[in-house]
C-alpha cells in the first residue's frame, strides 16, 4: 500500500517525525485504544523513549495486521501488510491517522495531512510478491537517483550502498542489521526467500534491472 501527503507535501520534516510514525506502526497495531501523544510528551527523544517503551511492550495485545515491510519517504510511505483481523488494515490505518494530529501540533498547522485514502494493491502470486518486496525497499533510491524508475540509474552500485545506509525502512532488518524488531514481522519473507542473502539479492536485482543490467519479473503499477 501507499499513502501520500496532500498536494504532495512533505509529511516528515525531521528525524523525530520518522520515529513518531514508526512508533505508530508498532503501537497502533491493536484494537485497544492507543495514546502515543501521552507516551511521547516529556520523554527524551535521543533515548527513543526507552524506559516508557519497555513498559509499554510488556502489554501484549492482539495485532490487527502483520507489518511485513515499510519504507518512509519525505512525502509518502509504502508498507506491506498481511491482514490478521477482518478489516484489520482499514482499522490500523484509521488509528495511524493520529500521526496527522501529532504533525499539526508539532508545526502549528491545521487541516488534512494525507490524501483522502490509501492506495492498496492485493498481492495475487509469488511473482508479484517478489516485485512488491523489492519495489517497497528500493523507493529511497529516488532521493539520490531521480528518474530511476524509468531505468535511468547511473550508478547502481552506489545506489545499493546508499540504500543500506537509509534507516527509515525495514530493509536493514532483512539483511541482518536489525533496526525495528518490534515493528516488522520478518518470518513471512524469510520463509518466502529462504535467507537474508536472498532478501538482499531481490532488492539489489531490482536496482540492477532499473539500470538495464539484468531482467526481473513483471513491474507493478504505482
Amino acid at each position: 500500500m501507499i499513502k501520500r501527503g496532500v498536494e504532495k507535501r512533505k509529511i516528515f520534516l525531521k528525524s523525530q517525525d520518522y520515529h513518531r510514525f514508526i512508533l505508530g506502526l508498532e503501537f497502533c497495531n491493536t484494537s485497544e485504544p492507543t495514546d502515543l501523544w501521552t507516551l511521547i510528551v516529556g520523554s527524551d527523544p535521543t533515548k527513543l523513549l526507552r524506559k516508557r517503551l519497555e513498559e509499554k511492550r510488556k502489554i501484549k495485545n492482539i495485532p490487527l495486521v502483520e507489518v511485513l515491510a515499510f519504507t518512509l519517504m519525505p512525502n509518502h510511505f509504502h508498507a506491506i501488510f498481511r491482514e490478521i483481523k477482518e478489516n484489520g488494515i482499514s482499522q490500523f490505518m484509521q488509528k495511524m491517522g493520529g500521526y496527522s494530529t501529532y504533525f499539526n501540533k508539532q508545526y502549528d498547522r491545521a487541516g488534512t495531512l494525507f490524501q483522502s485514502r490509501f492506495k492498496a494493491i492485493r498481492v495475487k502470486d509469488d511473482v508479484q510478491l517478489n516485485t512488491v518486496f523489492a519495489y517497497v525497499h528500493t523507493n529511497p533510491v529516488e532521493l539520490w537517483e531521480p528518474g530511476w524508475k524509468e531505468r535511468k540509474i547511473k550508478n547502481p552500485a552506489g545506489a545499493i550502498k546508499k540504500l543500506g545506509e537509509y534507516w527509515a525502512s525495514s530493509y536493514n532488518d532483512y539483511i541482518g542489521k536489525s533496526k525495528f524488531p518490534y515493528v516488522v514481522n520478518k518470518e513471512f519473507f524469510l520463509d518466502f526467500y529462504g535467507s537474508e542473502k536472498r532478501c538482499r539479492e531481490a532488492v539489489e536485482d531490482w536496482i540492477r534491472f532499473k539500470a538495464g543490467q539484468t531482467t526481473f519479473g513483471p513491474e507493478i503499477i504505482e
